[in-house]
């Protein structure tokens, strides 16, 4: 009985150092929960800022909406419209009874994809605002170093 207890004692101690083994173990590519790409946005920059925000990346929300980094808004709100409309279920038909509505095979959607779908979107669409204001700032500052010029250097 001794021995036993002994044995199963040593088997909980070596399971606890193995599980504390694992849980400080974090691969290279793995980034608890994070969008591989998030951890490394530690810039000021206005595209790192968004990828910590939104916890994606812009390359990650373009391969989830398939689509290029050329391609523009009109591109991406189909792919975002083909996505939902594709994940989102089918109300039956006009004038089914519930009983029979019942019967019919079941579409299978994923809540977890849409909101993936969604969260792209919103990733992308928040670099576009940010982009346009950025082009906006940069011609006002333009056109104000336009409109007064500096004063003359005085001896």
């Amino acid at each position: 009985m001794i021995v036993g207890g002994r044995i199963f004692g040593k088997a909980l101690y070596q399971a606890a150092r193995q599980a504390y083994k694992n849980a400080q173990h974090r691969p290279i590519l793995a980034s608890g929960g994070d969008a591989v790409g998030v951890q490394n946005a530690t810039s000021m920059s206005i595209t790192d800022k968004l990828t910590r925000e939104h916890k994606m990346t812009a390359d990650e929300a373009r391969l989830i909406l398939n689509i290029g980094k050329e391609e523009g808004i009109e591109r991406m709100m189909k792919q975002f419209d083909h996505l939902v409309k594709a994940n989102t279920p089918r109300p039956p038909p006009e004038g089914t009874p519930p009983a029979a509505a019942a019967k019919l095979p079941q579409q299978h959607t994923s809540t977890y994809l849409l909101a993936k779908v969604v969260r792209a979107r919103e990733r992308l669409e928040a670099e576009v605002v940010a982009l346009s204001e950025e082009q906006l700032i940069g011609k006002d500052a333009v056109n104000a170093a336009a409109k007064d010029p500096p004063p003359p250097p005085s001896s």
